[in-house]
């Protein structure tokens, strides 16, 4: 089963990042694979999100609740879908110079076996790119926002 830990510090706030992470109906402007996002319904702790992800002749619809602890946690738990299990979280830790620790932790199982082994030969590759699609959008915005 693909998993996937990673810490970074990036030269931004935490509420920056961690406003550009909870954001999930944007993904699709600026996150690979992404095809859609729907806020389906707001909860005490976060809201319940659909995504449609796409990979080649491949795209499914999953269902997650996003639970969110403001400008520190993002956790999403799994509800339904593709995969036998998701877990994923972003953690928002302040560093020196108004930058930000970030720990991300993703560990997932399709429950299709041909999906599972399409994922495993590119999964590394894929999640960098993911990480690195947020912080290129933590770029775009702070430029928009302090040209």
């Amino acid at each position: 089963m693909p998993r996937h830990a990673e810490k970074r510090t990036l030269p931004y706030p935490p509420e920056t990042m961690y406003a550009i992470v909870a954001d999930v109906k944007r993904y699709p402007e600026f996150l690979p694979w992404v095809l859609e996002a729907d806020i389906i319904k707001s909860t005490e702790q976060g809201f319940l999100a659909d995504l449609t992800v796409g990979y080649k002749l491949f795209q499914d619809t999953y269902r997650s609740e996003v639970i969110l602890t403001p400008h520190e946690r993002i956790e999403i738990r799994y509800i339904k879908g593709p995969f036998n299990h998701l877990h994923n979280h972003w953690i928002f830790t302040s560093a020196p110079s108004n930058a930000v620790d970030i720990d991300f932790f993703i560990d997932f199982e399709f429950r299709s076996s041909l999906f599972q082994s399409m994922i495993q030969s590119v999964f590394t590759e894929a999640v960098k790119k993911m990480i690195t699609a947020f912080e290129e959008r933590a770029k775009v915005l702070n430029y928009r926002n302090n040209p």
